[in-house]
């Protein structure tokens, strides 16, 4: 696709985790566009305490790096009646940003083991909830992470913090093209 002349580069970037991680704030707050959410009340007590919405589709957003580059992000829901996106919605992606809350690291593994098996790059985001602390040894561990998956820590609600997070993982897509 070229525009005015420039090769334009369309990426699409999935955000995936485990229920109530965070990926529908994060396609919220760093989209240039008015987001296309999908959040609805909870008509049934939360897994998550204190949540009260939930989503009940795809989450997306976009944004523009520059001249060249534009993000289009696709928030992955994370409960398990939507396993069966992984497929389609993997489909032409260039990476992925698996996002985790230090109170149920377990929730986003299925995320991570989707990511694995189809060799789609990746990063770990982990989702500023106030604790518990954990270190990034005994999140790796728990996660079973590798020292060449990166992984670093935001606040989903905040626009430069998850813009901050893309381009962690724009850094690690550029270092494995070599």
């Amino acid at each position: 696709m070229t525009c005015a002349g420039a090769q334009l580069s369309a990426m699409k970037i999935v955000v995936a985790g485990g229920t109530g991680t965070g990926s529908t704030t994060m396609v919220r707050s760093v989209s240039e566009i008015r987001p296309l959410h999908t959040e609805e009340p909870i008509s049934v007590p939360a897994a998550v305490p204190g949540r009260t919405v939930t989503t009940v589709a795809l989450d997306f957003g976009r944004l523009t790096l520059d001249e060249r580059t534009v993000l289009h992000l696709f928030g992955m829901p994370g409960q398990d009646r939507f396993r069966f996106l992984w497929d389609p919605l993997m489909d032409g992606t260039t990476g992925a940003v698996v996002l985790v809350d230090t109170r149920a690291l377990d929730g986003s593994r299925y995320a991570i083991d989707c990511l694995e098996g189809r060799d789609t790059p990746f990063i770990v985001a982990v989702n500023d909830f106030g604790g518990p602390f954990r270190s990034e040894d005994e999140i790796r561990g728990e996660l079973t992470l590798g020292p060449d998956v990166p992984l670093v820590e935001f606040d989903a609600r905040d626009h430069s913090s998850s813009k901050f997070v893309l381009i962690a993982l724009l850094k690690h897509l550029k270092e494995l093209a070599g």
